[in-house]
């Protein structure tokens, strides 16, 4: 699992490459803190290279998601493949995100 995080116009990007499962989301708990001190902007999450996701992986978008809301930001989800968007939809997650 590779995250790319960079700055996009006034917040950040956050670019996902492979598979978020329970291994991956434990190493990226550390990755995401950029996204967690930048919790009071706008925070994308590009999934175009999302492969899977698992349900820590859910875990931590929902953390990104709590912190956004304590400070005031918001988090967008784009690109998700149908894989991706099916998990999303099963657990209620779809409800959570603004989803592009």
């Amino acid at each position: 699992m590779i995250i790319e995080i960079t700055e996009k116009e006034g917040g950040l990007l956050a670019t996902l490459n492979g598979r978020l499962d329970t291994r991956a989301a434990v190493e990226a708990q550390q990755e995401i803190q950029p996204l967690l001190n930048n919790a009071d902007k706008a925070i994308t999450i590009d999934c175009a290279k999302l492969e899977y996701i698992s349900s820590s992986g859910l875990r931590l978008l929902l953390t990104i998601r709590q912190e956004t809301a304590t400070k005031g930001g918001k988090v967008i989800i784009e690109n998700m493949s149908e894989g991706v968007k099916k998990v999303f939809l099963v657990t209620g997650f779809i409800n959570l995100f603004e989803i592009r």
